[in-house]
């Protein structure tokens, strides 16, 4: 393969094209978990925050996270599957799960930078942000409310999108540290 490349489905999604990405300015979250609500309505058809393929932590007060797949590059979860449950849509550029294959066994969260998958509460399959086939619902509820901590842009892959890979609690820091300063350390 030239260049960055990542198999999608039958064809390859170069760093070329352009694709859907969800944005994220963790400052902004207020934390009213409309995002959780709006996943969860678009997949299981009702509220059900533990089944969101995006979560919001309050790890400190007032400093709440948006957490969901951040399409990593070269995206580990997928090359973790001994199943072949993970694959990367041709269309959207998320990471889709097959229900049929997937065991749960949880080698995708380890792999994950931000360990951003987690099982599904009730069904034996992993859950990870898909983009709601290419009209993410969260963004949409986010900005629809004025909030705009989560947002859709279209772009070209980038390396920068794996900086947002982290885990809830090493992002927490970074947003209290930029809320609080130098107390930060006393609340995280």
């Amino acid at each position: 393969m030239d260049g960055h490349q990542v198999p999608c489905e039958g064809r390859i999604v170069s760093d070329n094209e352009e694709t859907l990405w969800i944005a994220r300015d963790y400052v902004k979250c207020s934390g009213c978990r409309r995002c959780e609500i709006a996943c969860t309505l678009f997949h299981e058809e009702k509220i059900w925050p533990e089944a969101s393929r995006v979560r919001v932590f309050m790890l400190v007060p007032g400093v709440e996270i948006p957490h969901l797949c951040a399409q990593c590059t070269d995206y580990p979860c997928v090359s973790s599957c001994s199943f072949n449950a993970l694959s990367v849509d041709a269309e959207t550029s998320a990471v889709r799960v097959d229900r049929e294959k997937c065991t749960a066994c949880g080698k995708c969260i380890d792999a994950c930078p931000g360990r951003v998958p987690h099982l599904h509460p009730a069904d034996h399959h992993v859950l990870i942000c898909d983009l709601c086939y290419g009209d993410p619902q969260c963004a949409k509820a986010c900005t629809d409310a004025g909030f705009d901590a989560l947002w859709v842009v279209r772009e070209k892959p980038s390396i920068s999108r794996n900086l947002f890979a982290r885990t809830p609690e090493a992002i927490t820091r970074d947003v209290a540290e930029n809320l609080y300063g130098e107390t930060a350390e006393e609340v995280t």
